[in-house]
């Protein structure tokens, strides 16, 4: 996770923002921004919006993580953008948008449902 770099620009009750720097690191051949990249980052977005809906910090577990990647990602960096679409007593379901900076394109869009014991 350290390897992402991300940054936490917003977290609260509607949801949570970062952004991660496009480094030669995450690429894949071409400079496009790797698709596990993406993943990892709406998932742990994903997370802080659970956590900024309950309003603590507790334990999550991804159930069910769901991407599509629209377009390459070749900016200077991705802004994921992250809400809670229903909680529910043991699951939550959340939905997230990643938008390449500066061109404000959406790159991908990911829906994950959390379990919360």
């Amino acid at each position: 996770m350290q390897a992402l770099d991300l940054t936490v620009e917003e977290i609260g009750p509607d949801g949570a923002t970062l952004t991660m720097p496009i480094t030669p690191a995450l690429c894949r051949e071409g400079d496009i921004l790797s698709g596990q990249s993406l993943a990892a980052l709406a998932d742990t977005a994903m997370v802080i919006a659970c956590t900024g809906a309950m309003g603590a910090v507790r334990p999550v577990a991804t159930t069910n993580l769901d991407l599509q990647f629209l377009r390459p990602g070749v900016g200077a960096a991705i802004r994921c953008t992250a809400r809670v679409t229903r909680m529910g007593k043991a699951l939550i379901f959340t939905r997230a948008t990643m938008t390449d900076l500066p061109s404000g394109k959406d790159v991908a869009t990911a829906t994950a449902t959390f379990f919360q014991p």
